[in-house]
């Protein structure tokens, strides 16, 4: 197999059959050696973060699979901390879309004139460009079909798709009595129809969940949700 990206937290390897393969690793986002799902450098290691993100991969995308929620997953390898997926074309150089609980974060840095912290929010949908160098912008439809990297009706479908999963996920933590304020996605187009469907992964590394007011990190985050 031959290696074609070399991520933050997971390299991308391409198959003989034209599928891929991901593997995790145990690298979180965060500055300091500080866990934060919206940053975009790794600020820790934690030993096993990439084999229990992969297990809560699996478990919800194989639970949206069942849905009939598209997704790019085929199947996985925990003990090696590998995923299979579909090919997936991504759109521009990589967008990342955010549906918000609560306002934490970047949400509140920016809007905190008006905001104040943990204010719920509607499953409110951002979408940023994928840009570390320019600290991952937001973007709007309309600069997103300028620019050419999706049309306004592929919006749409992306935001409908991201409020349908993040509900999924909320609903999952809720069962654990988690509550998620936050949650970051990443879609793509997959098959020759070029339908919009969820790639990368669905781990404690890109949500924001509280327990009783407190934060839970992502490897107590996956615990709780895969403890039987």
């Amino acid at each position: 197999m031959k290696l074609v990206y070399r991520g933050k937290t997971k390299d991308v390897y391409e198959l003989e059959d034209g599928n891929y393969l991901l593997k995790f690793k145990d690298d979180v986002t965060g500055a300091d050696g500080v866990f934060d799902p919206g940053a975009n450098t790794v600020g820790l290691t934690i030993e096993g973060a990439g084999r229990a993100g992969l297990k809560l991969t699996k478990f919800f995308f194989e639970k949206l699979n069942s849905m009939d929620i598209p997704t790019h997953y085929i199947n996985c390898d925990i003990e090696n901390a590998t995923m299979t997926v579909l090919p997936a074309k991504i759109f521009g150089k990589g967008v990342e879309v955010i549906c918000r609980y609560r306002a934490v974060g970047s949400f509140i840095r920016r809007y905190g004139l008006y905001a104040t912290e943990g204010q719920e929010l509607d499953a409110y949908v951002e979408v940023t460009l994928k840009d570390d160098e320019r600290g991952d912008p937001l973007i709007t439809d309309e600069a997103l079909e300028m620019l050419g990297i999706m049309t306004k009706e592929e919006y749409k479908v992306l935001v409908d798709l991201t409020k349908k999963i993040a509900k999924v996920v909320k609903e999952e933590l809720a069962k654990k009595d988690l509550e998620l304020y936050d949650i970051k996605f990443e879609f793509g187009r997959v098959g020759e129809d070029n339908h919009i469907a969820l790639i990368d992964e669905i781990s404690g590394g890109n949500m924001r969940a509280y327990r009783n007011g407190q934060s839970v990190d992502p490897l107590e985050l996956e615990r709780i949700m895969l403890e039987e």
